[in-house]
């Protein structure tokens, strides 16, 4: 047998110096159950008698392809009955749903899984007993001929994210002592649940339950399991969602063969055992586990395996039937308009329209995993206010929606859209998992606007607020110095003696009009166009347009700290910053009134950025 290398290490942490919590509660599970020596090693096929009691490896993988490794978790042993669950998956994908269900039966038996009786229909109870695991090898023996072995194989392999050989020893002992799988082959030929031959059938069968497996393979096998069919490591989409959520569906009622009710109760995982000493547990949408040791249970289980499934479930509380996430802890932020303006500086009579109507503009911001509670939930607090013209959903911190949760949003939209409500999307890419998860359902929906930034988002529904209430957003109109915020209470004279210091400027889309490395020499007052404010990391802090004055800060700092570039043509007045100095130096009234302004400016800044905060923080 070839021996890989033992795991008595994580061999995944990258935590340097330290250890995971989860790493830790591995390892004292197996200083724990190292020492138990109850059950004993499965003798009845001849080449499992020769396994090594005292082996004991545990594997554990996420759904995001993390994979922790603790003890023997390297050590190659047989897969055994732990292929039944993968191979009805690869039979309902490969055969259709319709004619595997005709052919195997999902209720649990009661039996021992080497149990030669079948249901009142003349067919296997389920695919986790030897009968359906038979059944479901002659159908891909049905299907694939004399390649039924190595496609199955090949799928196995698939699932744990790497070639798999057989141990030809075992093979060859299963294949001698193998009468009792025989006496159930013909039954099923005398069912008419196998057509091919029966020796040829079980060939496969046997093969199959001599694939040789880790722990840590077992692991990841099973975090695909948990994970929708997509391998957590390759990344690869193994199986249907279809066939999976179908065989969990089996493993969760009978993959513990007669200890199936105790498991299901006391547990609370999804699990398929192996004579060879491995367990398999696929919690869904969470992780995989994989143990092996070869020391059995009456029942034909893993004694140290069940007591570390046990342990996890009960230390971590991860019985299936006892999830209690949060549907409200969704929704990070709840505003409207008035509490969290965009960037944009907008000129006096925007600001007093978005001002009348920021009740017109709602934005959500979503965090974790959304589920069909969490959208329910969602969707109930829209229902609850005032309808809105625009509602933005801002899912940048939103890991995953389920295919559920992703159809009932996309049904929401269609429910804004025929109250003529825009919806408006913002932190997701159209090539995203996020993205494809309502792909499907949201074609058509005319309603419905995607922006990567939520303040893109936001700057949108303003516009359009203002377009709708105002006719134009004249970001072109020529501005005077009297529409000035820095320059209020100046006098027409003052006004027209400042102007005298400057020289027009024009410049086109995508001009750098400063950049932060430059000293401050001048001062700019936009007179028509739109810039934005850009800091050297590219993170925009601000839009301006016509009736705007940019460059400021420099009457406060000695060194530009963003860049300025033009949006679309600009005109701006230019004054030399020594000019507009002495300017003020000349007439201290207006230098003391210019810098009361400037004062004024940066405290509606900080106003709004205080709010924004407080939006976040009460939510």
């Amino acid at each position: 047998m070839n021996i890989l290398p033992s795991a008595t290490v994580h061999h995944a942490n990258h935590w340097t110096g330290s250890k995971t919590p989860l790493l830790r509660f591995l390892e004292r599970c197996y200083q724990d159950f190292v020492t138990e020596n109850a059950g004993n090693v499965a003798d009845y096929i001849p080449e499992l008698g020769k396994a090594d009691p005292a082996r004991f490896g545990i594997s554990l993988a996420t759904i995001d392809g993390h994979v922790y490794e603790v003890g023997d978790s390297r050590i190659p042993f047989t897969i055994q009955s732990m292929s039944k669950p993968f191979v009805f998956a690869l039979a309902l994908d490969t055969l259709g749903a319709e004619r595997v269900e005709r052919a195997i039966g999902v209720e649990p038996s009661g039996d021992p899984f080497n149990s030669i009786r079948l249901n009142a229909e003349n067919h296997p109870f389920n695919p986790m007993v030897n009968a359906g695991a038979i059944a479901c090898s002659g159908l891909i023996h049905e299907s694939k001929g004399a390649g039924a072995f190595d496609y199955i194989r090949q799928a196995l392999g698939r699932f744990a994210g790497r070639e798999l050989s057989m141990d030809e020893a075992v093979y060859a002992s299963e294949s001698a002592t193998g009468d009792r799988n025989r006496a159930i082959g013909y039954l099923l030929r005398n069912s008419g649940v196998v057509t091919d031959d029966v020796n040829a059938v079980l060939d496969v069968y046997f093969r199959q339950c001599s694939v040789l497996v880790t722990a840590r393979d077992i692991a990841v096998m099973a975090a695909t399991l948990a994970n929708r069919g997509i391998n957590p490591v390759t990344g690869e989409q193994v199986m249907t969602p279809y066939a999976i959520s179908r065989t969990l569906s089996v493993m969760t009622s009978s993959g513990m063969y007669d200890y199936a009710g105790e498991w299901i109760y006391r547990v609370g995982i999804p699990a398929k055992s192996g004579v060879g000493g491995g367990i398999l547990a696929s919690l869904p949408a969470r992780l995989g586990l994989g143990s092996y040791s070869p020391k059995l249970d009456k029942h034909g289980n893993s004694v140290r395996g069940i007591k570390v499934c046990e342990a996890l479930s009960s230390h971590y509380d991860l019985h299936m039937m006892n999830r209690n996430d949060n549907a409200r802890n969704s929704i990070i932020a709840d505003y409207d308009l008035g509490q969290s303006p965009s960037r944009r500086s907008r000129r006096p009579h925007e600001q007093r329209l978005l001002a009348a109507h920021h009740h017109d503009v709602r934005i959500i911001e979503l965090m974790g995993t959304l589920t069909f509670a969490n959208i329910d939930y969602v969707s109930r607090q829209i229902a609850a206010k005032p309808r809105p013209s625009f509602i933005i959903f801002d899912l940048r911190r939103v890991a995953v929606i389920t295919r559920p949760a992703g159809r009932l949003l996309a049904e929401g939209f269609r429910e804004l859209a025929a109250f003529n409500v825009t919806a408006i999307l913002s932190g997701i890419e159209r090539s995203s998992p996020t993205w494809q998860a309502i792909a499907e359902w949201t074609e058509g929906i005319s309603n419905l606007r995607n922006f990567r930034l939520l303040d893109d988002c936001i700057e949108w529904a303003e516009d359009q607020i203002v377009y709708r209430y105002s006719g134009a957003i004249d970001s072109h109109a020529m501005t005077e110095l009297s529409e000035q915020p820095l320059l209020a209470g100046l006098s027409a004279q003052e006004l027209t003696d400042l102007a005298s210091l400057g020289t027009i400027r024009n410049y086109e889309a995508g001009t750098t009009i400063i950049a932060a490395s430059e000293p401050p020499l001048s001062l700019f007052f936009l007179k028509s166009g739109i810039v934005h404010v850009r800091l050297p990391n590219g993170v925009r802090i601000a839009t301006l347009t016509a009736g705007m004055a940019f460059g400021e800060m420099a009457l406060l700092e000695a060194h530009r700290s963003a860049d300025v570039l033009a949006d679309k043509s600009v005109t701006a007045l230019e004054v030399p910053l020594a000019d507009f100095q002495r300017f003020r130096e000349q007439r201290p009234r207006v230098g003391e009134r210019i810098m009361h302004n400037l004062a004024q400016l940066l405290a509606d800044r900080l106003i709004v950025a205080n709010t924004k905060v407080s939006v976040l923080t009460a939510s």
